[in-house]
């Protein structure tokens, strides 16, 4: 899958979760997820359920402690779906 196409796709998954929308139209690789996009740790569970679904994918603890900006998450998802 296109990287640009993964991105698309978590700026549509991770768009209940910002409160600010102005942040998702300059959405970059190195936003982080918390700190940038002002996103609950908490809900961090709920995007990655979310991606769980949308991918078809299963995301380990250790994948979930490096997705800390845009740019991993599209990375992590990128590997996982490499590897079904």
């Amino acid at each position: 899958m296109e990287k640009e196409a993964i991105r698309n796709e978590l700026k549509d998954i991770i768009d209940p979760y910002v409160m600010e929308k102005e942040l998702l139209g300059n959405l970059s690789d190195t936003m982080e997820l918390i700190n940038d996009l002002k996103i609950n740790s908490a809900n961090i569970v709920d995007i990655v359920l979310d991606i769980e679904e949308k991918y078809d994918i299963m995301i380990d603890d250790n994948s979930i402690n490096q997705m800390n900006t845009v740019g991993e998450a599209i990375g992590v998802i990128e590997a996982k779906i490499a590897e079904k």
